[in-house]
């Protein structure tokens, strides 16, 4: 599962203290709780359903064929997991008969008494007549899967303009049973048969392939999926809906793509690239792609990232756009989704966590896999960018430091989806990768997943198959990287002693606790040549000597960049210097504009910024424009040639726009064509940027520009109109910017929320203020939990204010009225 952090992102741009909501008090009873792996006493083998939806009721009528057989011990008992269900029939099947059994149920388990004691070497089928309610089902969500229903109804009724009618389900953690009875753990593994009554015009997608369909009489149509494998409960998946399906393969598979028809012409730029990631990872594993198809789904109102259902991916709207739309589209702006659910279906689909408290194995490695794509199909610089920003969203997080990575204490098993399981877990996957190297590492995972394919893993069988393939004892990894918490906090010093031609590092651990073990590469630049040096460091506080014909240009410690740590490095500005002009990796680079940014007078730092607005990586080239004090005159003069240029001509829209913005905060009215002509861009990003720029100049040429790109208008663009409309436009321009504050993501109108709530005190008509509150409140009550609810009263006391000002009575108690829903809200 990718999962949506939206509250890394909320608090980080409202510089909130973190106050996460997965945090638990350190007394929490729940902590203390050991969570065992769950005994297994009856093995499910087979899974037959028979499903048909009720849209107006939501539910589902089921009936469902279990074949089962005791684990080892024989047994006369069965338990189920069936949230929330009615439970009309259980029987055990004799001779193709019905033989009724007795069961209790308490709305969350069945416990039935088979008919009779049945042996390990014997298969049972038990038979249930059921009917599924899950919008009646109390459950609960998380930052990582925000609800856990398990099968939900999208606008059944129609009702909902612009939106289509579709059902989709969601197992992981353990849903799968709010749809169907069954064993709910990831410990289990069936195979599966879904039959699907569905309305005949709709399209439907499950598990392994469709062996058949049938047109019913009464507008119907009968679709048979069948996996012939054995997968999880929680893996199991369905979609119905009007889908458009593009029709791709790898090595004679079918590599399917659903989507709603808007998007469907769209299909091979969003996910064409899919056959040549299977291609990859099955040469990097050497273990080809496991299942007979591999299909993508895009479906409306997801309660995550997107779900590895087995050989059925399911993704949130976020992956899709339109050309205009991908061309500002980043790595991370869905591609990085798709490999990561990719990845899933080696680690965590063929080989499954055998627990929540092992999740490791499935998510680190997801995480991980993320970072291979990126260095291999957008180079090295990628793939540092984007292991770093794991690393960083790991050390932001208030609590991580107290979280092994397998964790058998939680207070709930949804909070094993956290920045530890992904962030730091791939991590620690790329330093093992390093420590390893390359052939031994992924001769290790190849080894892993032959050995338990079709069966379930954990860090253990890890550790041993990595030592297999490695030669190496791995223990001393393990147990300090998935079986203990933390991570190194290094300051790092350095003394060049030109007597004895001697240069000593000091490193020392500061954090509280024992010292981490860590392999690492120092590098010396030194008389023109780099010379590296393997060292482990080991102790609180350890002194490196090296012996040097002169004193070196730069000491790079950790040259590969791959220490999961946080580090003080205090190194001058000018070694900074030299490490961004002749170190080779992205971090080497960054750390060097980091380093710059603050300390602009300097002819070192400045030296960095300019160089950095030209550097070979997009990433760098922003951070460097964003990081260039303009109001330093003689950056600004080095810097703006150079931005004006980016502005006009880089090959990246997301480097132009920044440009472009730095540029209009400038308010040089020489540069308006470049505003202007960034206008007629087709990209999003860049058009945004420009208007901007221009409502800087040309507050109402850039209205009057606004008003003819509303009709195209998304991302950035969107944004920059309802700025442009909320400093200077009224009720005229209200409907648009309501309406796309609607639609857009809570990033993005946490971000607007500011300007949108001035622009609601500001409007003439009550009923545009009122609008303006209540979707404010739902923001402040939807992610409270998450800390911003301050936030989002501020700018609620804003519009009463000023609808205060106006007379506006009635907005005046809508205001009170939601501040009062947000305080009030759990």
């Amino acid at each position: 599962m990718k999962k949506m952090l939206i509250a890394e992102a909320l608090l980080m741009a409202a510089c909130i203290v973190p106050a996460v909501a997965q945090q638990k008090p350190a007394d929490d009873p729940k902590l203390k709780i050991y969570r065992e792996t769950v005994p297994k006493i009856n093995d499910l083998v087979h899974t037959k359903l028979d499903v048909r939806f009720d849209y107006k009721k939501r539910y589902l009528y089921g009936k469902e064929w279990i074949t089962l057989k005791p684990h080892f011990y024989p047994t006369d008992s069965l338990r189920l997991d069936a949230k929330g269900m009615d439970i009309k029939n259980i029987s055990v099947v004799k001779n193709g008969k019905n033989v009724p059994l007795k069961f209790t149920y308490d709305s969350l388990s069945l416990a039935i008494k088979l008919d009779k004691v049945y042996q390990n070497n014997e298969n049972y089928i038990v038979y249930i007549d059921y009917t599924a309610k899950p919008n009646e089902l109390k459950s609960e969500g998380s930052a990582a899967i925000t609800d856990a229903k398990g099968l939900y109804f999208i606008n059944p009724d129609g009702t909902e303009k612009d939106k289509p009618t579709q059902i989709w389900t969601q197992g992981e953690t353990e849903a799968s049973s709010a749809w169907f009875p069954t064993i709910d753990k990831p410990n289990q593994k069936t195979t599966q048969e879904i039959s699907m009554t569905v309305p005949a015009k709709y399209v439907t997608l499950s598990n392994g392939r469709l062996a058949a369909q049938k047109t019913n009489t009464d507008g119907t149509r009968t679709d048979t999926w069948k996996m012939e494998l054995p997968h999880s409960p929680y893996l199991f998946m369905m979609a119905v809906g009007d889908f458009k399906i593009y029709k791709d393969k790898w090595r004679n598979k079918e590599v399917n793509y659903y989507l709603e028809p808007k998007y469907a012409p769209y299909a091979k730029e969003i996910f064409g690239f899919t056959p040549e990631a299977i291609e990859f990872y099955s040469k990097k594993l050497g273990v080809d792609y496991p299942w007979n198809k591999y299909a993508q789904i895009v479906v409306r109102d997801y309660v995550s990232g997107a779900m590895e259902n087995t050989t059925a991916t399911l993704h949130g709207e976020y992956v899709q756009g339109t050309p205009r739309e991908l061309m500002d589209a980043g790595y991370d702006g869905g591609r990085s989704t798709i490999v990561h659910e990719l990845f899933h279906q080696w680690f965590g689909d063929y080989v499954t966590a055998e627990s929540w408290s092992n999740l490791t194995v499935n998510e680190s490695f997801a995480d991980f896999s993320e970072t291979m794509w990126a260095e291999y199909k957008y180079g090295k610089d990628e793939g540092g960018a984007h292991i770093y920003d794991d690393l960083q969203s790991y050390l932001r997080s208030a609590d991580a430091k107290n979280k092994n990575l397998v964790r058998f204490h939680y207070h709930y098993k949804e909070d094993m989806f956290d920045v530890v399981t992904y962030q730091k877990g791939g991590t620690i996957l790329n330093y093992l990768r390093n420590y390893l190297g390359e052939d031994a590492f992924y001769k290790g995972l190849g080894i892993y997943l032959k050995t338990n394919a079709l069966k379930n893993g954990e860090a253990h069988q890890l550790r041993l198959a990595l030592e297999e393939a490695s030669g190496r004892d791995l223990n001393w990894f393990f147990n300090e990287w998935y079986f203990n918490a933390g991570h190194p906090v290094l300051d790092i010093t350095y003394k060049w002693d030109e007597g004895t031609k001697t240069q000593t590092v000091y490193v020392n651990q500061t954090q509280t606790g024992d010292a981490f073990t860590l392999p690492i590469a120092v590098d010396i630049y030194a008389g023109g040549k780099k010379e590296r040096h393997k060292v482990w460091l080991r102790n609180k506080a350890d002194t490196l000597t090296f012996k040097v014909a002169s004193k070196p240009s730069l000491v790079n410690v950790d040259g590969d960049k791959v220490l999961p740590a946080k580090k003080t490095d205090k190194k001058t500005l000018e070694e900074f210097a030299f490490q961004y002009a002749n170190a080779p990796l992205y971090l080497d680079r960054f750390e060097a504009i980091e380093a710059a940014a603050p300390a602009q007078g300097d002819k070192n730092a400045q030296k960095i910024i300019i160089a950095a607005l030209k550097d070979k990586y997009y990433g760098l080239r922003i951070k460097a424009i964003n990081a260039a004090n303009m109001a330093n005159d003689e950056v600004r003069n080095a810097a703006q040639p150079v931005l004006m240029d980016i502005a006009r001509n880089d090959n990246n829209n997301n480097v132009k726009a920044a440009a472009i913005t730095v540029l209009g905060k400038l308010k040089a009215s020489g540069m308006i064509k470049i505003f202007r002509d960034g206008l007629q861009s087709q990209s999003y990003a860049v058009q945004g940027a420009s208007l901007n720029a221009l409502a800087q100049l040309e507050p109402a040429e850039a209205l009057k520009a606004a008003k003819s790109l509303e009709k195209d208008s998304k991302g950035a663009l969107s944004t920059a109109i309802i700025t442009a409309y909320s400093t200077a436009g009224g009720d005229a321009e209200w409907p648009y910017v309501y309406e796309k504050f609607k639609e857009s993501g809570p990033q993005s109108q946490f971000n607007a929320a500011p300007k949108f709530a001035d622009m609601a005190g500001r409007v003439k008509n009550p009923e545009y203020a009122q609008q303006g509150i209540e979707v404010l409140k739902g923001l402040g009550v939807k992610y409270k939990q998450y800390g911003i609810a301050p936030y989002v009263i501020t700018a609620i006391t804003n519009v009463k204010t000023k609808r205060a000002e106006l007379k506006d009575e009635a907005s005046v108690k809508a205001a009170d009225d939601a501040i009062k829903a947000i305080n009030d809200a759990k």
